[in-house]
């Protein structure tokens, strides 16, 4: 696939995917709008939001009409629209589930962002309604897609590092506005848990391609905060995998912004930093043959997962981040939580096989 869309000819509309997206905040804004308008496979035809006016403006921004703006209230009527393929929810957590469900009875597809649901069982009623629908439902998990992330998982799956002992990750920043909705537990479902802290949970996942068997872990709540009345404010969690593999995390709603990714083999070692932002990704591989900081093409992480998802609307593939997905991180960060109350090693149960939830392999920036 090129590097880059070929503006001079882009592939029509009438062959690329048409998303609604659900939801205009700063991501939708800022990354989602511009992303899809790069993009070779898939463009914006619809918009949904709270404030019919602010979609409007949006619209005459991005080349839309006001007929392409919905509200929350007529959301189904995208059941009308032909063009509208697929559906991409940027709401708060708690409105995912819904949004989901809707959508999946309209019959359209579903890219959703993380995490998914507000815990597994919540997920796992959102992969049924797509399933039985026979509707695709990805989950929206970026780092999956980008080539920093392949390159640290195939240095770890390949044996470049030997094997693998030691991963840690953290993803960590401050959070000071107590009224965030992301500090409400009944919006969010957890502090930094859910929102930042599965990135690492996610990654350490993905390069290793599999499951944990066991979470062992401690939050912090203090008292004296009005941002941490509902919430956490910092968790450190170990998950062992097979293998004797221990990979720690850390994660925090007070702590200066920091993303990184350490993976530590008994020949060498990988580390990501900054690890998780949308530009600006950093892999340094150490091995037996000294240190190395390859570089990569420029790419734009929502532009591939957009792409990726709309390619697989039209081939009928699993995408490579399903619904499934989504659950299997809600699985571990539910466990997280519950050794957080009890003080006890919880121990899961993985099903056994490499890459067990994951479906077609993405196209990356340069193949």
């Amino acid at each position: 696939m090129p590097l880059k869309p070929d503006i001079e000819h882009p592939e029509p509309e009438s062959k690329r995917v048409g998303y609604a997206i659900v939801g205009i905040g700063k991501l939708t804004a800022e990354e989602l709008i511009p992303a899809a308008r790069t993009s070779e496979h898939a463009y914006v035809a619809a918009l949904v939001t709270s404030e019919e006016d602010k979609g409007e403006a949006f619209a005459r921004a991005f080349d839309l009409t006001g007929e392409d703006v919905y509200t929350y209230g007529d959301f189904d009527r995208l059941a009308e629209r032909d063009d509208v393929e697929a559906v991409y929810i940027v709401l708060p957590n708690s409105m995912h589930r819904e949004y989901v469900e809707r959508a999946a009875r309209m019959g359209k597809h579903v890219l959703c962002e993380k995490p998914l649901g507000m815990n597994a069982q919540d997920a796992q009623a959102m992969v049924d309604a797509c399933r039985e629908a026979g509707v695709l439902l990805m989950t929206a998990y970026r780092c999956q897609y980008t080539p920093e992330h392949w390159a640290a998982r195939d240095a770890v799956q390949s044996g470049q590092l030997g094997k693998v002992k030691l991963l840690d990750s953290i993803h960590a920043q401050v959070e000071d506005d107590p009224e965030a909705w992301r500090l409400k537990k009944d919006l969010a479902g957890g502090g930094p848990l859910p929102d930042v802290g599965i990135y690492s949970v996610n990654i350490v996942r993905f390069v290793l391609g599999q499951e944990p068997e066991w979470v062992f872990a401690a939050l912090h709540q203090p008292q004296d905060d009005p941002r941490f009345r509902e919430v956490e404010e910092s968790v450190s969690a170990m998950l062992g995998f097979p293998g004797g593999v221990i990979a720690n995390i850390l994660t925090s709603y007070g702590a200066v912004k920091t993303t990184t990714l350490r993976v530590l083999g008994e020949k060498g070692s990988v580390l990501m930093d900054p690890a998780f932002p949308y530009q600006g990704l950093k892999l340094t591989l150490t091995d037996e043959k000294g240190e190395l900081t390859p570089s990569f093409p420029s790419y734009d992480q929502f532009g591939l997962e957009f792409d990726h998802f709309a390619q697989c609307v039209r081939r009928g593939q699993t995408p490579w981040t399903p619904g499934e997905e989504g659950v299997a991180d809600h699985i571990v960060m539910d466990a997280i939580y519950e050794s957080a109350r009890s003080g006890q090693r919880v121990k899961l149960q993985p099903p056994g096989k490499a890459d067990a939830f994951r479906g077609t392999k993405p196209e990356l920036p340069g193949e």
